[in-house]
């Protein structure tokens, strides 16, 4: 048993890895009182006034205490991350990275102004953690890439990946957790399906190209297509033509 995990974890892509690790390791200081969560929550004015800057990125670590809820995630976190790292971004490590920083940034900006609007503010202040959000971002974006996937919920009902982002949010509505959360992340991945996928179609313009600073932290592989010993792909030279 112990074997299989450890060959299952080693397999994971190196970004689905690193974050696995980093959210649990946190999740399981805080459990132990190793980890305080009051200096990783997402807090603007620690972070101005006293440029406690990890902020931006610890609050995207921690996933609240170990319970159902935090397996649950630690689940679609390990299964969606790792299929886009291995499918839809197989070979772009570095495009990958910058989708999560793209919607890390988003997800930041959105508490942020959202704590700014009258009659919002309170909801948006009681937002501190944007970890949920992310692996939300995650299952949306994967989702809008595999619409025709047939899945089903719990052996209840079965549909295709495009809903499974709203089955997901009204699961959460019903057991009485936050749709706010949620939603965060439907939003940020929607906002980077459409300036990834359906701008570019429609303009031939591509907003969000990687910078190359960032492909420059990560040596991708290229994406080799075996293909039959058999089989051409050009006419045979005169030569052979001949000997036939």
């Amino acid at each position: 048993m112990a074997q299989a995990v450890e060959e299952w974890y080693k397999q994971m892509p190196v970004i689905t890895r690193s974050y696995l690790t980093a959210a649990i390791v946190t999740t399981i200081g805080c459990s132990l009182d190793i980890i305080s969560p009051h200096n990783l929550y997402l807090h603007p004015t620690l972070v101005v006034k006293h440029y406690q800057f990890w902020r931006l990125i610890t609050n995207f670590l921690y996933f609240r205490k170990m319970d159902l809820d935090f397996l649950f995630h630690m689940f679609f976190l390990a299964r969606y991350c790792k299929l886009l790292e291995e499918n839809s971004f197989r070979g772009r490590t570095a495009d990958f990275f910058y989708m999560l920083l793209f919607g890390a940034t988003v997800l930041t900006g959105i508490v942020l102004l959202g704590g700014m609007i009258p009659y919002l503010s309170e909801s948006f202040a009681k937002i501190i953690f944007l970890s949920n959000s992310l692996t939300f971002m995650m299952v949306y974006v994967w989702s809008k890439q595999n619409p025709f996937i047939h899945m089903s919920f719990l052996g209840l009902f079965t549909f295709t990946a495009a809903y499974l982002p709203w089955v997901l949010l009204g699961f959460s509505v019903l057991v009485g957790a936050s749709a706010w959360v949620d939603l965060l992340g439907m939003i940020a991945g929607h906002a980077y399906y459409f300036l990834e996928d359906v701008y570019p179609r429609m303009t031939g313009r591509r907003p969000l190209r990687t910078p190359s600073f960032i492909k420059s932290l990560f040596a991708d592989e290229a994406v080799v297509v075996a293909r039959p010993a058999n089989v051409r792909f050009a006419p045979p030279p005169a030569e052979e033509v001949h000997q036939d």
